[in-house]
């Protein structure tokens, strides 16, 4: 009986992270598209944090912290925040940049 045990644990092991991977390639694409719109030059993207949350909204939710690099001069960098409920953009945090 302990193998199932042992079993489901394995399995929600590589659930998580190929879930993680998953949010990872979100998180990118989320980044990418709205550099692309402001205008920015994306240079990186790192997973700070990734939490189980529960929220009035949403309910039980993985939330997702990233820090990004981003130019908007070509020249400097400067650091973001994205941050993501489950596999969904929930706000970007940008500080004053030169243009």
């Amino acid at each position: 009986m302990e193998n199932i045990y042992y079993l489901l644990v394995f399995c929600l092991f590589c659930w998580y992270f190929a879930y993680l991977r998953k949010v990872s390639e979100a998180g990118r694409q989320h980044v990418n598209t709205y550099c692309k719109k402001s205008g920015l030059q994306f240079i990186a993207l790192a997973r700070k944090s990734t939490r189980l949350t529960f929220t009035k909204r949403k309910g039980l939710v993985l939330r997702t912290i990233f820090d990004f690099e981003f130019s908007g001069d070509g020249e400097s960098s400067n650091q973001g925040k994205l941050i993501m409920f489950g596999l969904k953009l929930e706000k970007v945090e940008l500080p004053a940049y030169r243009v």
